[in-house]
């Protein structure tokens, strides 16, 4: 009897095991959102959605883009800390998560709320004018800015983000005071841009169309070394203004995930760095791969949360309280 009721309690132990066994083994079972915390029709969106695609045909189930734009692109992230653990929401989070909770207070924290799953690229971010403008260069913008403090206006894709803090750190190492107009996304930024409503533009490389077509011109890029596509531009760090920005990112998810479903979402989006489809949308936005797996992109994300804190600290932007 003893033994037979023994027999029960395993069987019955293993029935239950089952049903969590095949859930893991047939992740994904249903199609996943991978959130884009910028408009569409942005440089952002348009890889994101390069990136959905090409894992979606590895991992046998759709991957949605939903965008969520606005908040200097914290949206994303805001989700993400109330979403299942299961793999089913996944999102980009921006450089913004490791600079704004420096700045005021945040719905997450960087450091415990995430699942850093892989990095994947990272932005060729670039100041552009209208192509009309006075201004032909970053000298002739320091000498405007410093006969006329505060008046040279520019756009950026929201406070916090890396387009954003490029230029506050260019112009505190110029001396000069800029006027900083925030918008959601690249979409809205270039608008105002090209429609006369704002000076320039700071932002990745959604300009490189307008550039194109001779519609904007661009001053100077943020990346360690020129770009491929405009060798004769300068970046702000050899110009002498010690400003280095691409803000690396790829795809994240909510604490506590399980580490096979982790391991078959990193392993989906690295088949996707080998895709012409994808290596074309990063070539058209002037994105280069930069690869980094679970281990690496979390180590990465506390390094970078700590650099973040002495930048902000030195800017002068620092939250208070």
């Amino acid at each position: 009897m003893q033994a037979t009721r023994r027999h029960l309690v395993i069987g019955t132990a293993a029935s239950l095991a089952l049903p969590r066994l095949a859930f893991a083994q047939a992740f994904p079972a249903q199609p996943i959102k991978y959130i884009c915390p910028w408009p569409a029709g942005g440089s952002t969106d348009a890889v994101m959605r390069a990136l959905a695609e090409s894992a979606g045909k590895v991992l046998g189930q759709k991957v949605i883009v939903e965008n969520k734009p606005g908040a200097g692109g914290m949206l994303g992230a805001n989700e993400l800390v109330n979403a299942r653990p299961d793999g089913y929401t996944l999102a980009q989070l921006p450089h913004g998560v490791f600079r704004i909770p420096h700045m005021q207070k945040v719905a997450f924290d960087t450091l415990k709320d995430f699942t850093w799953i892989a990095c994947l690229t990272g932005y060729t971010f670039g100041l552009v004018v209208p192509a009309d403008s006075p201004v032909r260069s970053i000298k002739d913008l320091v000498d405007y800015a410093k006969a006329n403090p505060g008046k040279f206006s520019y756009g950026s894709t929201g406070i916090g983000t890396s387009p954003h803090l490029a230029v506050e750190e260019f112009a505190q190492r110029a001396g000069v005071k800029l006027n900083h107009v925030p918008f959601k996304g690249n979409a809205d930024n270039m608008q105002a841009v090209l429609g006369g409503h704002t000076m320039a533009a700071s932002d990745a490389t959604g300009w490189a169309p307008h550039v194109e077509a001779g519609k904007l011109r661009l001053l100077a890029t943020y990346g360690s070394k020129r770009t491929k596509r405009w060798p004769n531009v300068s970046t702000l760090d050899e110009l002498g203004y010690k400003t280095v920005s691409d803000s690396p990112f790829g795809v994240c998810g909510p604490k506590g995930m399980d580490p096979a479903v982790v391991k078959t979402l990193h392993d989906a989006f690295k088949k996707t760095l080998e895709d012409p489809a994808v290596l074309s949308t990063f070539d058209k936005f002037d994105q280069s791969v930069i690869y980094l797996d679970t281990e690496a992109y979390t180590k990465w994300a506390r390094e970078t949360f700590e650099a973040e804190k002495a930048t902000i600290q030195r800017l002068g932007m620092a939250k208070t309280g």
